[in-house]
């Protein structure tokens, strides 16, 4: 005679999972399918890909220097100048970076920049957050027999090490080499763009 049902109550007893129960439990009936007693530590005992259908990426391993995020943003409000202080563009951007170890590569071109004397440059300097780190123009426009003169646009490309996982932000300032002659950026509302890229370590 086959045994094809147990019933507890004709028992009159219990069974004890861990030590009276053999054999493999279907995953039908809430098993797992599997004969397996012991599970595999996935951080040491697991090589190989696992496919993006398991829920994986499909690759087998994230060298450095690739790219963790992409942000870019655009500003066309026209700024003008006439101090050696320097001042806002009004071009800027926040990003996180995902590991202190992280790079930021920062790709800016600042449109519409010029002046309205001949006795004077627009200076540009990339900063993050209020700490210089970079001066990519220090004579934009500049013509020494032109009084009004529009270089059309001034950039930079710029790899930084914050060192953080904080909201970073970037930006653009600028002023004029010498003080009450105008200089201006994004004249007649031309288009600054900032992007800024996380390079994984």
């Amino acid at each position: 005679m086959t045994l094809t049902t147990i019933n507890l109550a004709a028992l009159g007893d219990t069974i004890n999972l861990s030590t009276e129960v053999t054999g493999t439990l279907p995953t039908g009936n809430g098993g797992t399918g599997s004969t397996a007693t012991t599970f595999v530590n996935a951080a040491s005992n697991v090589t190989g890909t696992l496919a993006t259908t398991n829920g994986g990426t499909g690759a087998t391993s994230f060298a450095p220097g690739k790219v963790g995020q992409v942000l870019n943003t655009i500003n066309s409000s026209e700024a003008a100048s006439s101090s050696s202080t320097y001042a806002t563009t009004g071009l800027n951007l926040n990003i996180t970076p995902t590991a202190t170890s992280s790079k930021v590569l920062v790709v800016v071109t600042q449109a519409g920049v010029g002046k309205n004397s001949s006795n004077t440059k627009c200076q540009l300097k990339l900063q993050r957050g209020t700490t210089d780190i970079h001066q990519f123009d220090s004579d934009a426009g500049y013509n020494a027999g032109t009084a009004s003169n529009y270089v059309g646009s001034s950039s930079v490309c710029y790899l930084d090490s914050p060192n953080t996982t904080s909201a970073t932000n970037y930006r653009t300032v600028f002023a004029s080499s010498a003080d009450s002659s105008n200089v201006s950026v994004n004249t007649n509302s031309s288009d600054s763009t900032i992007t800024l890229m996380e390079i994984l370590a």
